[in-house]
């Protein structure tokens, strides 16, 4: 299998393989009806390769709008992994209860 590496902004080499570059380059495969509040990490990285690609190289992206659309798609891995742990105490609280509860 041959590895693609490239030097990133610090200077050091990273390594990609062809297999996960076909895999975040794949088209999406939701349906038009699908919820499209279940934007994962993935799809950030797909629309951020995408707006890289289709910028004007003599107008590029100002470096505040993109750490900004970073911070926010930071905060909102945030929030999914807080609503994610809430619900599973949420769980655990719901069976609990209804441990103790008398029949």
């Amino acid at each position: 299998m041959d590895i693609l590496t490239s030097t990133n902004s610090e200077g050091t080499n990273t390594s990609v393989t062809p297999a996960i570059l076909d895999q975040l380059n794949a088209p999406s495969t939701r349906t038009s009806g699908e919820n499209l509040d279940a934007l994962g990490q993935a799809d950030f990285l797909r629309l951020l390769t995408v707006q890289l690609e289709q910028q004007d190289p003599l107008e590029p992206v100002d470096n505040t709008d993109m750490l900004a659309q970073l911070a926010q798609f930071s905060a909102l891995a945030g929030n999914t992994t807080t609503n994610s742990t809430l619900e599973e105490i949420s769980t655990k609280l719901d069976a609990l209860i209804a441990v103790q509860t008398p029949a």
